[in-house]
């Protein structure tokens, strides 16, 4: 899962690691009988705003300044039950934003929607891949109007909060390797505080911020589209929103496309897959730092992965017991360093604020991993993304109430996974004593109607381990996936691979998904 980027509450900066057409409107004995806020099924719910939604459309307007979105890209609302078994009860509204298909009136297929991920990850940059000529979505943009949302609680979307922006990125922040019982305590009040600051803050909105609900505003959104059915680009956490639709609606997908995938299985959402996340990121921190050695003439770190580890730990040592700048402490370093595993396009920049520290520039090294309490802008967004994060997972599935097994099953993989396993412990351990009810997950499986969906999964990834991709492949009868081998990069449909983008290109333009599975070799390695 791609989570937001965002400063862990609990004191590590970590990546914030996923019926055909619009229904008939009921009838006014229907409405009555429902009341103005008498309990339904949420199923019946969500119908009813489908249909709503299919009557009111959308108003689309030029984006509001302060958003950043610029012409000839039009934003517009869709509102939504907060609670979709209370249909006529409190109602939020969720942001969205299109570009039309740049061809033909001919040429065009409906909407394309995108999620990015997260939980908490906002899709409204999506119609820019056209206003920017991205060349990958030239093709696809010519057939789609492109759609990008935010999510219930994410940006425009009701926003949620659990701390002050503020002091959620405040620096340094503890060490997320304890020394001690004494720093695992610390975490775990810091844990139950931030647990407690978002029933304090969000309180009424925690309960309803699950998967499946953001589902049903998908499938809300789709009729205020006008669109009979859905084509759905999910990018890591996205992907799980992908496999949920699938599951409730499956025959409201027109296409769909699973990209860098979470795995869906119950057993795993959500403190399984965050302990397999810990396994894929050292898997990966190491084939970076195997590509840092192999270019040590760029980057004289050193020239076997050994040596750039031992620079690391060093560097890791030196920020502990004094902060770099005062404000760049070993979470604030993982914060920075975490997205080398994360991206490819990470791995210069990466290397090269790291050389440049090594080299005798503190400065590269601040600027890059503190803070700034001057963008207050951005350390909103970035607290309302952990919020977000931390709402959804907590919500949507049981977690483990017991310390003994969070610390047992940690300190376990910390002695073999060490980079990120205690950083992701502690930003996840709110669920263990969330305020709100916790949900069952929803059993991912085929339903009647589903067509053929496309997932595409690079083996090494590191915030959504290979498996989940070939455990949804298993769920959806049907489903073709290609595998980018020997490659471990997020969100593979955003990068130059021909044996990919085209396929991509011809899933979308044609709905065929070819004969068989398929294995492409890796995208083009970075280059220093």
């Amino acid at each position: 899962m791609r989570k937001v980027t965002a400063f862990g509450s609990a004191g590590a900066l970590v990546t914030a690691t996923l019926i055909a057409g619009a229904v008939a409107a009921p009838t006014a004995n229907a409405e009555s009988r429902h009341g103005q806020n008498s309990h339904v099924s949420q199923t019946r719910g969500a119908e009813i705003a489908a249909a709503r939604a299919a009557k009111a459309g959308i108003d689309w307007q030029d984006c509001p300044a302060d958003w950043g979105i610029a012409k000839p890209i039009q934003c517009g609302w869709v509102t939504v039950p907060l609670d979709y078994a209370k249909p006529n009860g409190k109602k939020i509204k969720l942001a969205l934003d299109r570009i039309g298909n740049t061809g033909t009136k001919a040429e065009r297929q409906g909407a394309l929607v995108y999620n990015p991920g997260g939980p908490g990850g906002s899709g409204l940059r999506f119609p820019t891949r056209v206003t920017n000529k991205n060349p990958l979505w030239v093709n696809t943009s010519k057939a789609y109007d492109f759609v990008g949302f935010d999510p219930r609680g994410v940006g425009h979307s009701a926003p949620i909060s659990c701390i002050d922006p503020q002091e959620f990125v405040k620096a340094p922040k503890a060490d997320p390797v304890p020394d001690s019982e004494a720093d695992k305590r610390a975490q775990r009040k810091l844990a139950a505080e931030y647990a407690d600051g978002c029933a304090e803050r969000s309180g009424e909105m925690l309960p309803q911020m699950t998967t499946p609900n953001t589902v049903r505003d998908l499938d809300v959104i789709r009729a205020a589209l006008g669109e009979k059915k859905l084509n759905f680009l999910g990018v890591s956490y996205g992907t799980y929103i992908a496999a949920v639709y699938g599951t409730l609606y499956p025959n409201h997908v027109r296409r769909m496309i699973a990209d860098s995938v979470v795995n869906p299985s119950r057993e795993k959402i959500w403190y399984e897959a965050n302990l397999d996340q810990d396994v894929a990121f050292e898997m990966r921190w190491k084939d970076w730092q195997d590509w840092v050695a192999k270019n040590d003439a760029a980057f004289h770190l050193g020239d076997t992965r050994a040596e750039v580890q031992d620079q690391w730990l060093k560097l890791r040592a030196t920020a502990k017991k004094n902060p770099i700048g005062g404000v760049v402490g070993p979470a604030e370093l993982i914060g920075f360093f975490q997205s080398a595993p994360y991206y490819d396009s990470s791995w210069v920049p990466v290397a090269t604020v790291f050389s440049k520290y090594v080299a005798g520039d503190t400065q590269a090294l601040v600027d890059a991993a503190a803070p700034d309490l001057t963008d207050t802008a951005g350390n909103i967004a970035s607290e309302n993304g952990n919020a977000v994060y931390t709402a959804v997972e907590c919500t949507d599935a049981k977690w483990p109430t017991s310390w003994k097994k969070w610390d047992r099953d940690n300190s376990k993989l910390h002695k073999n996974y060490p980079f990120m396993t205690w950083a992701n412990a502690w930003l996840n351990l709110p669920c263990a004593t969330w305020p709100a009810k916790q949900q069952t997950p929803v059993n991912v499986k085929t339903g009647k109607g589903l067509p053929p969906v496309l997932i595409v999964q690079s083996t090494r990834d590191a915030a959504t381990p290979y498996e989940g991709a070939v455990e949804l492949h298993k769920r959806f009868k049907g489903s073709r996936l290609i595998t980018e081998k020997d490659a471990g990069s997020h969100g593979v449909t955003g990068l130059a691979n021909p044996c990919i983008n085209e396929k991509v290109d011809t899933y979308l333009l044609t709905g065929k998904v070819g004969a068989a599975d398929v294995t492409c070799t890796p995208h083009a390695t970075p280059k220093p």
